[in-house]
């Protein structure tokens, strides 16, 4: 029998990872500032906590956006906000590039959502969900800018995941 139960939604599998490294980030800031300060016999209780909140400051700068994808839909939540686009009511996509590229995908509803392709490319799972909602705008005919874009990142990403199953199977 089927189960009744919605499918659980897709996150990105190296965020935490990511998470990890903001956060070893911002706790050696704040124990290499408390040692000069201390060592420099300065410290205060008010530096202290000056060097705290600014360690907060630099754990929320690098903490990247947490991606999760589902059925139609295509989420990141910062230390912030939560951002949602449907991705099977998308309008626009473009791409960015530049210092950092992104893309920006905007969705028939006013949802817009930024994203580092480099995380499409990194979970072949989230890839799939972006991809299965594309099709579907594209069926709809909401999608009007943006094809191109999605081809090609769609053709860089089977070609490093056929890059990857090669040099794992010893074939390249």
């Amino acid at each position: 029998m089927p189960s009744s139960r919605r499918p659980s939604p897709v996150g990105d599998r190296h965020w935490r990872g990511s998470a990890r490294l903001a956060a070893g980030c911002a706790a050696a800031f704040c124990a290499m500032t408390m040692l000069v300060d201390w060592d420099a016999e300065t410290l205060t209780a008010p530096r202290a906590l000056l060097w705290l909140v600014l360690s907060a400051a630099v754990f929320t700068v690098l903490l990247p956006p947490r991606v999760t994808a589902g059925p139609g839909w295509l989420a990141a939540r910062g230390p912030l906000r939560r951002r949602l686009v449907r991705t099977d009511a998308l309008i626009a996509v473009r791409q960015y590039s530049g210092a950092s590229s992104h893309l920006v995908l905007r969705d028939a509803h006013g949802g817009r959502l930024e994203l580092d392709p480099r995380v499409l490319m990194a979970d072949p799972l989230l890839w799939h969900e972006l991809d299965t909602g594309v099709r579907r705008s594209i069926e709809r005919g909401t999608l009007r800018q943006g094809t191109e874009v999605l081809l090609r990142l769609g053709h860089r990403i089977d070609d490093e995941t056929a890059q990857a199953v090669l040099r794992e199977s010893g074939l390249s």
